[in-house]
C-alpha cells in the first residue's frame, strides 16, 4: 500500500509540475483518475482519486525469468520504443551482448524520450514489451543473463 501511495504523489507531483489539471493511469485492471481542482480558499489543491477494480482478467501463466536473470525495470511510466526513430535499427535484440550503461530502449512520457540504460552486463535474453506499449512504473522490460 505504502508504495502505491507513493506512486500516486509521485504522479501529482508531475501533474503540479507540468500543470495538468488530470490524468488517468491505469495499472493491471485498476484505473485511477487524478485531478486537481482549482485552488480553495486555503490556497490548497484539493485531489479526487478514483480507483475502479473490476475483475482481474484471467491470464494464462507467462514465462518466467531464470534465477540468476538480471531485470530491467521500467522507472518511469511511458511508450516503449525499441529504435532512437521509427525505422531505425533497434538498440538491442535478445541475444545481443550488453555493458553497464548501454541504452536498451527510449521510454516515452508527456513528450519527453528517456533513454533507459542497463545497469548490468551481460546477454539480452528477453525483451518483454512491444514495441509501442504503454510500460507501468516498475513493469518488466529487459531479462540480462550475466
Amino acid at each position: 500500500m505504502t508504495s502505491e501511495r507513493e506512486a500516486l504523489e509521485r504522479m501529482l507531483e508531475i501533474m503540479r509540475e507540468n500543470q495538468l489539471d488530470s490524468l488517468t493511469l491505469r495499472v493491471g485492471s485498476a484505473t485511477y483518475e487524478l485531478v486537481l481542482r482549482a485552488e480553495t480558499h486555503a490556497g490548497a489543491l484539493p485531489v479526487q482519486t478514483y480507483v475502479e477494480a473490476g475483475p482481474a482478467p484471467a491470464l494464462a501463466p507467462g514465462p518466467t525469468a531464470a534465477a540468476n536473470f538480471k531485470k530491467v525495470t521500467a522507472p518511469i511510466i511511458g511508450v516503449f520504443y525499441r529504435s532512437p526513430a521509427p525505422g531505425a535499427e533497434s538498440f538491442v535484440e535478445a541475444g545481443d551482448r550488453v555493458e553497464v550503461g548501454q541504452v536498451l530502449c527510449i521510454l516515452e512520457a508527456m513528450k519527453l524520450m528517456n533513454e533507459i540504460t542497463s545497469d548490468f552486463a551481460g546477454v539480452v535474453r528477453r525483451i518483454l514489451p512491444e514495441n509501442g506499449a504503454l510500460v507501468s512504473l516498475g513493469e518488466e522490460m529487459f531479462w540480462i543473463e550475466p
